[in-house]
C-alpha cells in the first residue's frame, strides 16, 4: 500500500455560516491541495468533509496518516462512531447523532483504507495545518464573493431548517 499522509482543517464564519475546507495531501516528494466551501454549515460539518474529500481523492487503497486538529473529529471516528452505529445513529443520551450523514459516508470512504488518525493543535505552527487554515479560510472567501447577502442569508435559514429537521425537531404536519 501506499503510504500518504493528509493534513486537513475546517472553518466557518458565523457556526453557521460559510465554511470552507481543506486537506494537504503528501505522497513522498508529491503534493496536492484541495479545498471547497459552502453557503451555509458548521465548522464541525467542514471538519469531517475535510476527510471525507482527502479520503474520496485517493484512487487505490493507501496506508494513510491523517492529522486533524479537530477533536470531534479524531474521538468521532476513532472512538464515538461505533456506539453510534450500536445505538442506530443515536448517542448515549438517546439524541439522533449531528451530522450523521457525514458520519455514515465518511465511515464507508474508510474501508479500503489503513488510516491512523493523529491530532495536532491548531493555529500552533504546524505547517500543513497552517496551509490548510489557509486553503480553508481562501474557500470561504470564494464562497462569499460568489453570493450576495440575500443569497447567504437564505441558505443560512435552509440549513437551519434542514438541520432540525434531521435532528427530529421538526415534524412535517
Amino acid at each position: 500500500m501506499k503510504q500518504i499522509s493528509i493534513h486537513t482543517d475546517g472553518a466557518c464564519q458565523g457556526n453557521p455560516g460559510p465554511g470552507g475546507w481543506a486537506a494537504v495531501l503528501c505522497y513522498g516528494s508529491l503534493r496536492r491541495e484541495l479545498s471547497g466551501g459552502v453557503a451555509a454549515t458548521t465548522n464541525n460539518r467542514m471538519e469531517l468533509m475535510a476527510a471525507m474529500e482527502a479520503l474520496r481523492s485517493l484512487k487505490e487503497p493507501c496506508a494513510v496518516e491523517l492529522f486533524t486538529d479537530s477533536q470531534y473529529l479524531r474521538q468521532g471516528i476513532t472512538s464515538w462512531i461505533a456506539g453510534w452505529k450500536r445505538n442506530g445513529w443515536r448517542t448515549s443520551q438517546k439524541a439522533p447523532v449531528k451530522n450523521a450523514d457525514l458520519w455514515r459516508e465518511l465511515d464507508a470512504l474508510l474501508k479500503p483504507h489503513a488510516v491512523s488518525w493523529r491530532w495536532v493543535k491548531g493555529h500552533a505552527g504546524d505547517e500543513l495545518n497552517e496551509r490548510c487554515d489557509v486553503l480553508a479560510v481562501a474557500a470561504i472567501a470564494k464562497v462569499r464573493a460568489s453570493h450576495n447577502r440575500a443569497s447567504l442569508e437564505e441558505a443560512l435559514v435552509r440549513f437551519r431548517a434542514g438541520q432540525e429537521a434531521a435532528e427530529g425537531m421538526l415534524f412535517p404536519g
